[in-house]
């Protein structure tokens, strides 16, 4: 053939169906229009990828929390329209003009406002910020650090701040609320691992089991925590990591030694706090504050590390279960009504 006229043809190519099979992925969009507000799962062109300097071949995402409020439309979760939902990724990365990551980097990513204002992890393909993602320890898999996720990394960012308050293993008990859900399973995980005692609050006293398995040293219902109590109870916790929020949080800094510290990163019982100012000026105790989404670089990697070496992975499988892609949207409202135990990792190519 005259090389003149391949390269015409080569130039004027159509794409086919076959073409298509390389720029065209599976996601959950989530869309809001004047037919309402709606999550499904449909081929999403690369095209749509918003900006960024990273592509990533997603393996793995999970199902937290937040997204279950993201696909149900039952919190202002989602900012821009559409939306893929997933605040978690593992992947390796396709393409980069990033000057730290190259094609076939493994890296994984939690927060940064991915699943909210950008495009997040429950698709096949992500375009991100360079800047937000995290060189996957060579210690997981994806799908381990999946188990893990944001929920696991936000339990380590909460063992940090006890530490960081010298709350030690011999300064007394640790109490963990939400403690059936994903970020109390890996904080009694990681707890439990280093030393500590931990007492494990809960809704669902039928995983007593289950919190025993994981290294609580005794289980209660959550119920008496979530009713009204006074100023100050009888001195108990030498620290606590809460997810819940509300008369359960303000209940525990009640009952925290001198000198404690609660580490809150949660609102599963709501944006309330029907609290004193009696145990911080009585009794000095600490509320410190965890976030997880706009956690700066260094301390994200430092999480990460201390994951790598203080979680017992061989406990990520009683933690976790996987799913499929197609799964996750029928799911998320039993998430929302604390019917699902433990993390759940999404694996994105099985739908």
């Amino acid at each position: 053939m005259n090389r003149t006229v391949a390269c015409v043809r080569m130039a004027t190519h159509v794409p086919t169906d076959m073409d298509k099979e390389y720029v065209v992925f599976k996601g959950i969009l989530i869309e809001k229009d004047d037919a309402g507000y709606r999550a499904s799962l449909q081929h999403i062109d690369e095209a749509q990828l918003p900006e960024g300097d990273v592509t990533v071949r997603v393996s793995h995402s999970t199902l937290n929390y937040k997204d279950g409020l993201a696909i149900t439309g039952k919190g202002p979760v989602v900012r821009k329209f559409p939306m893929v939902p997933g605040v978690d990724l593992a992947g390796v990365v396709e393409t980069s003009s990033h000057a730290d990551y190259r094609p076939g980097d493994r890296v994984l990513l939690n927060g940064w406002g991915v699943g909210e204002t950008h495009w997040g992890g429950l698709a096949q393909k992500a375009r991100l910020n360079g800047d937000w993602l995290v060189p996957l320890p060579a210690a997981f898999s994806p799908q381990q650090a999946m188990a893990i996720g944001t929920a696991g990394y936000t339990a380590m960012l909460c063992v940090m701040a006890l530490e960081r308050h010298g709350v030690t293993p011999s300064a007394g008990e640790i109490v963990v609320t939400g403690a059936a859900g994903g970020v109390g399973s890996v904080a009694i995980a990681l707890l439990s691992h280093l030393g500590y005692r931990v007492v494990a609050v809960t809704g669902r006293t039928g995983d007593a089991d289950y919190l025993h398995g994981l290294g609580a040293a005794e289980v209660l219902d959550r119920a008496p925590f979530a009713v009204p109590g006074k100023p100050l109870g009888k001195e108990r916790w030498a620290g606590a990591v809460d997810v819940v929020g509300g008369h359960v949080l303000a209940n525990i800094c009640a009952a925290t030694r001198y000198r404690g510290v609660v580490a809150a990163c949660g609102l599963a019982g709501g944006m309330d706090f029907p609290a004193t100012v009696a145990p911080f000026i009585l009794r000095g105790v600490t509320l410190a504050g965890i976030d997880s989404v706009m956690c700066p670089r260094a301390e994200r990697l430092e999480a990460w590390r201390r994951l790598a070496m203080d979680l017992d992975l061989s406990r990520l499988g009683a933690i976790s279960h996987e799913v499929g892609l197609g799964e996750a949207i029928a799911l998320a409202p039993k998430l929302l009504a604390g019917q699902v135990r433990g993390r759940v990792v999404v694996d994105v190519n099985r739908v």
